[in-house]
């Protein structure tokens, strides 16, 4: 059987192809500059169809008692298990199957999660980013490339103070407190020592323009390669139906 189907949508024959997308993860310390590599790297390859997914929305929903944790920073969330890994891998699997998922969205307010779920679709490009994005065996080995972003502690430690207080709504010694007792202790433990999975390493985070341009380079050539592949399939599959375009 030929590893393709022929769709109709919107008087265009598309032939879909499971697991024909580059698929990365990005990974590094809190406030690390994870999320401006990857805007970067998104706006450097300007191409369609590119979806980011932040581990951000897949913590877990929090008991009565972790909420009130959580309100006194007293909340582990820099800890594997604060992560809802089976739903993640679940959905980060589909995606790369080609399917469309719903995404929860976590809201840093209230600790829990919105009623209402984001729905994101298959892409050329999909994108993963997170604090323990390679702590999970399971998560890693869907990934196509592994990223990590490596910040100095002093920046990381700023950056968090005016993220979590001007975007977040916390107090500065509330953000303190919970960096010293939760956030660097988990860098040292479950963060760092998976830099030595990645694939490239990203010094000083988005100002790092050399390693940006490198990556972009690659992830390029790993789409003319899925586009050759995809064409052959398409090519395949249009003869095995009888198809004429």
């Amino acid at each position: 059987k030929n590893n393709c189907f022929l769709q109709l949508y919107q008087n265009h024959i598309i032939c879909q192809n499971n697991g024909r997308f580059v698929f990365f993860g990005l990974c590094g310390g809190s406030a690390s500059g994870k999320t401006t590599v990857t805007r970067k790297i998104i706006e450097a390859l300007d191409v369609p169809w590119v979806v980011l997914l932040s581990m951000d929305s897949f913590y877990k929903v929090l008991s009565a008692e972790e909420q009130s944790l959580a309100a006194s920073n007293d909340y582990n969330f820099d800890h594997p298990d604060a992560f809802d890994f089976d739903l993640l891998t679940n959905i980060l699997r589909k995606l790369k199957q080609g399917k469309s998922v719903k995404i929860p969205v976590y809201d840093f307010a209230t600790h829990g999660r919105e009623k209402d779920w984001k729905t994101v679709y298959g892409a050329s490009v999909i994108i993963f980013e997170g604090i323990m994005a390679f702590t999970d065996k399971k998560l890693l080995q869907l990934l196509d490339m592994k990223i990590f972003v490596d910040t100095d502690s002093d920046i990381r430690l700023v950056r968090r103070l005016r993220r979590d207080i001007t975007e977040r709504g916390r107090d500065i010694e509330g953000v303190i407190k919970q960096y010293n007792k939760f956030v660097k202790p988990a860098f040292e433990q479950y963060i760092e020592p998976t830099m030595r999975l990645a694939d490239i390493v990203v010094p000083r985070g988005g100002g790092n323009m050399v390693a940006i341009d490198l990556i972009v380079q690659h992830v390029h050539s790993q789409l003319e390669k899925v586009r050759k592949v995809t064409l052959t399939d398409l090519q395949t599959c249009t003869h095995s139906l009888n198809v004429t375009f």
